[in-house]
């Protein structure tokens, strides 16, 4: 129940983001519940071998190439889910840090609601 209630927050903050962010555009709620759940599989499968295997360029930059693959993440979204449109690089790397921190945000509300509860 946990990680639906995580994928429809994320897909809340891809509307967001879309509707604020000239270079994203979302067709629908339910595009952006798809995006969401991309994005998660794709963080579970292709972020941690991205990460393994630009674990140099990783080191030299001082963890700041993480963010290019946030990018890359969000590109790989863009070509596999219909209704879901990046413009380009840059966009896709703003859209990822500001998705970032809209996830970091609304993740903290739902872990403060789960400690009252207790």
């Amino acid at each position: 129940m946990k990680t639906f209630l995580k994928i429809l927050l994320t897909a809340l903050a891809v509307v967001v983001l879309a509707t604020i962010l000239p270079g994203v555009e979302v067709s629908g709620y339910l595009s952006a519940i798809i995006v969401a759940a991309v994005i998660a599989l794709l963080n579970m499968v292709v972020r941690p071998l991205l990460i393994f295997f630009t674990l140099p360029a990783t080191l030299v930059t001082f963890g700041l190439f993480i963010f290019v693959i946030n990018a890359i993440i969000i590109m790989l979204a863009d070509n596999l889910v219909d209704g879901f449109a990046v413009s380009g690089f840059f966009a896709a790397l703003l859209f990822s840090i500001l998705l970032s921190i809209f996830r970091s945000a609304l993740f903290s509300l739902l872990k403060e609601e789960n400690q009252t509860n207790k």
